[in-house]
């Protein structure tokens, strides 16, 4: 859909707003808000602003926030703040951390409240506070050494110009935006949903290739173990150090470094699924009689043993590297019999059972020690079925990978063309009037005077204990 731009435009004299519609007003923040420095009480919940979702319930809604507030004992430090305030984080400012406050409540001393001094629809200047050029405005206004250390403070702040339309306008801008943005959540939604599927899907045939093979007819037995089940009558069923050596790295100690025998190491960082990084690693020593001990050649699966236990990939470089202790090297013990293509997808499906971590404590860092590695049983099928399993499950993967790839890339675009569509709206690059149906304007209308007159209780309730 298409949508027509304003008759007439203007320069506004405000270069990161553009030109804008002629009968729109620009306005600073310090003629429309004032600073609020109130303290909180201990039964207002605690709100936080994310830079995606705005103002939220912290205490309900944990994982809406991007940051979590530090929670002092003492409530009277936060910042007391009602609906239609306007809040932001200073640290967060220059990347978004704007929000209009629907409910009473109290936010962290490191946000900034501004209220308003009369009927201001703060849901639209979050709106314009949130779009790429207001975002760098408030970059430009931000103080500090580097970008994790910017503030902006109430007095740079109070003096940004912000494109102000008519009152009736801005509620059908309001509207617009929140019945467009629902239209495309609803799309992401179901690419979301196709992506879960997707994954759902790729892990019921990686795991059942991996466990019942490919042939529907094999006869099948108990394995005796539990996550596996049944497996083709011909596959062996034994403990992993049957069939691999596995061995832990060499454990990383800097006092020991003497600069004589540096080689690089991968570390449980430097191992993805299916990808081993191999530039720009990290040295230790590794003596001339460690290098047997302590490298991984061409062929060789490695394990994470910690952080996402079984997370694996093969190294495929000729050239050797060593491994520091965070990780297990597992090599076939006869080649002829085993290939670690065909364990890698065995790893994953355990990794994604939770198989390495049954039975681990929550309170505890999951760990996979080479003792309790070794004892893990798996199926084997022959060396010739293990190659046939492997290649079959790494193309069904890239077929899926594919299809995820498709729905994320769609998903990228629709957050694009909200964020485009939102920023072209509260700016006035294209003209919403008349594309929202009045009762839509009356729902915003609504919302704005029961902000207001909830903000306005809160103000007499608080008068009348003064």
């Amino acid at each position: 859909m298409s949508f027509r731009a304003y008759p007439e435009y203007k320069d506004a004299g405000v270069p990161w707003l553009g030109p804008l519609p002629k009968h729109w007003a620009v306005e600073r923040i310090t003629n429309l808000y004032r600073e609020a420095v109130e303290a909180g009480t201990e039964d207002l919940p605690i709100l936080s602003v994310s830079i995606h979702t705005g103002v939220s319930d912290e205490e309900s809604k944990p994982s809406d926030s991007d940051r979590k507030v530090t929670r002092s004992d003492d409530r009277t430090k936060y910042k007391r703040v009602q609906p239609n305030d306007l809040v932001y984080n200073m640290m967060r400012a220059w990347q978004g951390g704007f929000g209009a406050v629907q409910v009473p409540g109290m936010v962290s001393p490191a946000y900034v409240v501004a209220r308003p001094r009369g009927n201001v629809p703060s849901k639209f200047v979050e709106l314009l506070l949130r779009t790429p050029g207001a975002v760098e405005e408030m970059r430009r206004r931000s103080r500090g050494v580097t970008d994790f250390r910017l503030r902006l403070y109430w007095d740079e702040f109070k003096d940004i110009q912000i494109a102000l339309p008519p009152a009736d306008e801005r509620l059908g801008i309001v509207a617009f935006v929140e019945r467009e943005s629902a239209k495309i959540d609803a799309l992401v939604a179901e690419q979301e949903r196709l992506i879960a599927l997707l994954k759902e899907k790729r892990q019921a045939v990686i795991s059942h290739a991996v466990t019942k093979g490919l042939n529907p007819h094999a006869p099948m037995r108990d394995s005796g173990i539990e996550w596996i089940g049944e497996v083709p009558s011909h596959w062996s069923v034994c403990a992993l150090s049957h069939r691999y050596d596995v061995a832990l790295g060499k454990m990383l100690d800097e006092k020991k470094i003497t600069g004589s025998y540096l080689r690089p190491y991968l570390r449980n960082i430097d191992v993805q699924w299916k990808r081993i990084n191999s530039e720009e690693l990290p040295v230790m020593d590794f003596e001339p009689h460690e290098l047997d001990r302590y490298s991984v050649v061409q062929g060789d699966l490695v394990v994470c043993e910690g952080g996402e236990v079984g997370r694996a990939a093969i190294w495929r470089l000729n050239e050797p590297v060593c491994y520091q202790k965070a990780l297990h090297r597992l090599r076939p013990r006869d080649r002829q019999t085993d290939t670690g293509e065909f364990m890698l997808f065995v790893f994953e499906v355990c990794a994604k059972l939770g198989v390495f971590v049954a039975g681990e404590g929550k309170s505890t860092i999951a760990h996979l020690p080479a003792e309790k590695l070794r004892r893990y049983r798996f199926p084997f099928p022959p060396l010739a079925e293990q190659i046939q399993i492997a290649a079959h499950v790494d193309l069904v993967s890239k077929e899926w990978d594919a299809l995820e790839a498709e729905a994320q890339a769609a998903i990228t675009l629709l957050h694009e063309r909200r964020a485009a569509l939102i920023s072209a709206a509260v700016t006035g690059k294209i003209d919403v009037r008349g594309l929202v149906a009045l009762k839509d304007i009356d729902r915003a209308d609504d919302l704005c005077v029961e902000l207001s007159d909830q903000a306005g209780s809160s103000d007499k309730l608080e008068r009348s204990f003064q």
